[in-house]
């Protein structure tokens, strides 16, 4: 899977296929307000409304979203402190986007670029801002 450009449809077609669901079964959770040629659409389509990947989330149990922020983990550019949004309203608190928060899947990711050689510790740390110890225990734990 590449995180780096994300292409969800694909991503929710290799899912079906690895549950081995039924088009009809498909069609029959989203209420039948899609027919096999929109789903077919769908595995087509780099993105898809929100509300959709969520129901698409549901059915196949799996947390499409994450694929996002495991993007947001690994490619967002390096700040200051962290992204921070803050509100139109000052009585309200900030909400901060927060790096250090690494997913299984993104440790494994990490980890099969080093054991691969695609890429070196030193060049992981550079490249994602990981920091050098956390590296280092996932590799310990792997």
């Amino acid at each position: 899977m590449n995180l780096k450009d994300i292409h969800i449809g694909q991503s929710i077609k290799a899912r079906v296929l690895e549950l081995n669901i039924s088009s009809e079964r498909i069609c029959k959770f989203m209420h039948y307000k899609y027919e096999e040629s929109e789903i077919e659409e769908m595995y087509n389509s780099k993105s898809i409304d929100s509300d959709l990947l969520l129901r698409w989330s549901k059915l196949l149990e799996y947390d499409f979203f994450r694929l996002y922020v495991e993007h947001l983990i690994l490619y967002s550019p390096k700040s200051r402190n962290s992204l921070v949004h803050t509100s139109a309203l000052s009585t309200k608190k900030s909400l901060v986007f927060r790096k250090n928060i690494y997913t299984q899947e993104i440790k494994d990711f990490i980890i099969n670029k080093i054991k691969t050689g695609s890429m070196t510790q030193s060049e992981v740390t550079a490249t994602y801002n990981i920091p050098k110890t956390t590296v280092c225990k996932w590799i310990v734990k792997s």
